[in-house]
Formats: structure tokens, sequence, C-alpha cells
């Protein structure tokens, strides 16, 4: 690793990285615009410019040189002497400030960005609090750019990462630079919307408030916003994102930084595909069949009841007639739990692996290239944990099969107690098995909406959706990623981890952290989880 000197303050850093990215990871704040680390460098902005150290071309002896250099497109070097804190640099800041300013429009009260702008914050650490500006400011127009996207030119800095973004990234190339000098804009090609599968990403990498997405326009203020660390459950990729809500709703998903995974970004399937957690057809209450009659039981006392049903059958049946089908919408935690508690029961019973929902073909970006140069890829399996639930029926072993094989034994009448979990945002039972299932003694449902099943079911249970819940879910690759609940369950349900955790024999507080450590020491792969590493505090 190289050593540099940044402030008189000596520092180690990856070998190769700009400047600027070892002086934002080493914690100095460094304003920059065009500057961000998965896109190319363009040194446009200018306000990242340092000071360095080089040798006289005389005398070789080392010294401060006459100009500044960008610190986004100068990289280290070991033995490097750069400063930050210089009246020159100072002075810079000052001037590019003015100059972004001089048309900016004075809407902060009005703007979604305000309280996350990085112009505002900047012009109140490095710009002056008054403006030489007297004459009438320019005025750009508002431009509806595509189905999810406004641009409000009047705002831009033309620091062109969404132009960069769309061609490196994405590679569907809508957007452009029209014009040229202080009336230069970016805007779309003529008849090419800004529609592309990854083009939210656009509005996350704006450091400003000119790019605005339309799903989150004028919804909530950003300070009353409460975020939460999650994994998008919209295919197997498993991206690190962001959820941010107010009032127990989801407001909006960011994506976070996971290399290796989906770097900084994620697609619109993920971004905007969270609706149905509000939906207010969900189930949200357990319903107990007690007799020709449905119920709705205390949670206290589901426990008890669902071990003295589940005991009924083994003795009635044997413990070969039991089943569970563990759903990969369910955290790898939740799925231990009921796997645990249905193999004490019945140790002969049948673990199967839920239904996989497959769409189309996998799609890699930037468009066109193959799977190995893709910057990031949009699965065809839309599941988040199809490879979590088979590393925990592969660890209970004995009779185990996948979904398919689960509908043909149910239809050859092989179960009398079954298990269902499901927890899908669609419709998803087949015909053969809701007909196969209706015919045993006993079927509970965990889902979270009415279905096929549910109808049949003796017991019907609330599923919590992933906002709602605390685990890990494994990705294609096999990496074992935790996320956090970001919201409570609906009024009169109760979170899977929950009474789960009371079934398989645990006492107190169910939470994630605690049941992977009881995992840990049965499954080696749990001993190794892959979290997303902190973004430097001053980077965007």
């Amino acid at each position: 690793m190289a050593k540099i000197t940044i402030d008189n303050q000596e520092i180690e850093c990856r070998d190769g990285i700009p400047v600027l990215q070892a002086a934002l990871e080493a914690g100095w704040d460094v304003p920059h615009y065009c500057y961000h680390p998965g896109l190319s460098v363009v040194a446009s902005c200018r306000l990242c410019l340092m000071e360095m150290q080089l040798p006289h071309p005389k005398t070789r002896e080392m010294g401060w040189a006459p100009k500044l250099f960008p610190s986004c497109q100068t990289p280290v070097k070991d033995g490097m002497v750069v400063r930050f804190d210089s009246g020159a640099v100072e002075q810079n800041q000052k001037a590019c400030m003015e100059y972004f300013l001089l048309n900016h429009p004075l809407d902060c009260p009005v703007c979604d960005q305000a309280g996350e702008c990085h112009l505002q914050d900047y012009s109140y650490k490095f710009g002056e609090s008054e403006s030489r500006m007297h004459d009438q400011k320019q005025v750009n127009p508002k431009k509806d750019i595509g189905p999810q996207t406004l641009l409000y030119s009047d705002r831009c800095v033309m620091c062109t990462r969404c132009v960069r973004f769309a061609e490196e990234v994405s590679g569907t190339e809508e957007l452009c630079i029209v014009n040229r000098g202080g009336r230069a804009e970016i805007d779309i090609f003529p008849g090419i919307p800004l529609d592309n599968p990854m083009q939210g990403n656009v509005v996350d990498v704006c450091p400003v408030g000119a790019l605005l997405d339309k799903d989150f326009l004028f919804k909530k203020r950003v300070w009353f916003l409460e975020s939460g660390d999650s994994v998008c459950p919209g295919c197997s990729t498993g991206c690190a994102i962001r959820v941010d809500q107010s009032d127990n709703r989801v407001q909006r998903l960011k994506p976070r930084y996971n290399p290796g995974v989906n770097e900084w970004w994620m697609c619109d399937e993920g971004r905007f595909g969270w609706k149905y957690v509000h939906d207010v057809e969900r189930v949200t209450r357990p319903r107990l069949r007690r007799g020709a009659e449905m119920e709705t039981p205390a949670w206290e006392s589901l426990g008890e009841i669902v071990r003295y049903r589940f005991e009924q059958q083994v003795d009635r049946h044997g413990a070969a007639k039991v089943a569970v089908l563990l759903s990969p919408m369910m955290a790898c935690e939740e799925a231990w739990l009921l796997a645990k508690f249905v193999r004490e029961l019945a140790p002969d019973a049948t673990i199967a692996t839920g239904f996989v929902p497959m769409v189309g073909e996998e799609r890699c970006f930037p468009v066109g290239c193959n799977a190995d140069d893709a910057k990031f890829v949009i699965r065809r399996e839309k599941c988040p944990n199809g490879r979590g639930v088979e590393l925990v029926a592969e660890h209970f072993g004995g009779s185990t099969c996948d979904f398919d094989g689960f509908v043909t034994k149910a239809g050859e009448g092989a179960f009398e107690a079954v298990w269902v979990v499901g927890g899908y945002s669609e419709e998803w039972v087949p015909k053969a098995l809701a007909t196969s299932l209706a015919k045993i003694e006993m079927l509970v449902v965990q889902d979270m909406f009415e279905s096929a099943l549910t109808g049949e079911a003796e017991l019907v249970l609330p599923a919590c959706a992933w906002v709602e819940r605390d685990g890990s879910f494994v990705n294609h690759a096999g990496l074992i990623q935790p996320f956090e609940r970001a919201i409570n369950v609906p009024d009169g349900a109760r979170r899977d981890g929950q009474y789960l955790f009371g079934l398989a024999g645990f006492e107190g507080l169910y939470s994630g952290a605690r049941v992977r450590a009881l995992m840990a020491e049965e499954m080696d792969a749990f001993r190794e989880i892959a979290e997303a590493p902190r973004q430097p505090a001053h980077q965007h």
C-alpha cells in the first residue's frame, strides 16, 4: 500500500486510486461534483483541486508547485505530499462555488434534494455568504425526460455523472449534453426517453436536485426519513439497499455500496417493486379452524395449539406423513427455526424448498456485454433466498425435495400434515398443489395474501414482507448477507421470526444475529457473513 501525506498527516491508501478517493476514505471532506468512483474521471468541476509538492526543474528540491492539480485525476504515489488546507485551494473552492451558484435558483424550500444536497452543503462550508451576481439569472427549462424521471435543468451543475452512467453502466446512452459554454444543458436524444431498467440510478448519482424521481417527488422531506440497511428481494443478485421509511411506511429504496454484488447500483424492478408491502389486502391476523368455524386465536396460544395438532398427526399417521415447504422469500434464520421445529416433532418429515419464480432471461449491463464483463446483472431468478433455503434443507438432511418433487409427492398422497410458507407478491400456487393439499387433514399456510391454499387451511398465519424481517439472504453466488428490519408488521400480525423462535423452543426476543450464532454452531457456512462495507461519510 502507498503512503502519502495529506495536510501534514501521513496515511496509507490503496495503490492506484485517485488522491481524492484516498482523502475521502481517510476522513477528509473534499468537495467534489463530477467525481464518482463507479464512473470515468472527467475532472470538469474543478472543486477538488489540491496543492502538490514536485521537484524543482533545476535544483530538484521538493517544493509546492505553482499551479493546482485535480485530486480526482491524480493517482496516489508512494511518498506524495499534497494539501487541501492552503489559501490557494480555499480561494479556488470559493470561486468554483460562486460560479455554480450564479444561475442556480434559490428554491431549496421546494426542492426534493434539500437536506441531502451537496450544493447546499458546500455553499455553507466552502462558498461565500453573499453573491456578487446582480444580473438576472439564466433560467433553463424543466423537462420530463422519462416515465420515472424529471430534469430541472436550472439546478444542474453540469457534472455529467448522469450522462456517463447512461454510457458506461446502463449502456443505453439516452442522455447527452446540448449547446456549449454557459448555455450547455443535459438533455435526452430526440425521441429517446430515459426509460431503461437501470434509469433510477441517475437520480442517485446526481449531487444536486436536478434529476428527480417522480415516485418520490414531493412525498416526504428527507429529514423525516429513518433508514435501515436491507437486501433487495427482487432477484437472486441480492443488492445491498437502504430502506427509507417514515411513519412505518416505506417511502423509497436506495442502493448501498457493495463490491462484487451491486457496486453502487440497483435496478428499477427492485427500486419500485415494494408497493405490495402496504397492500390493504394483506393477511394480517391468524385464523384457526375449529370445526366448521374460523376464529382468530391469540398469538400467545398458537405455539401450544400448533405443537399439539402436529403431534396428533404424527401419532395418527407417522412422522413420514409430515412435510414443510420453505419459501425462498423467508430469511435463512426463519427457515432454520421452522425446519428445526418440524424435524424435532417428526424426525422423518420431508423438508422441501419452495417455488422459485423464473422470469425471462438474465439481463447484463452495459447493454450488449456478456456476463463476464457485466457491471450489473438483473437475474431471472426472482427471489432473494433460493440458495439459503437449500442450505437449510441440506443441513437437516433426511427426506428432502425441491418444489416440483413436493407437488408430485402431494399429488400422490404422501402427506397428511403440511406447513406451507409463501410470502410472494403475486399468485404462486399451482392448481395441482391446491387440489392435492385440500385433501389432507392438517394444512398450515403462512402467507402475505389470500390464495387457493388459505381457503383450505386449518391454520392461516400472516407472513412478513422482507422490510419487516430481520435475518439474512444467500444470493446466487452463495454470499450470506444480513439485513435489518426497517418497519413494523401490520397491526394484528407478528414477525415470523418471533413466533418461529418460540415454536422452536427458544425464549426471549428473536434477533437475526442471535439465531445466526446458533446456526453457525451447526452450519460452517454461517460462520462467515458478507456484510456490505461502509462508504466514506463524505463520498457521494
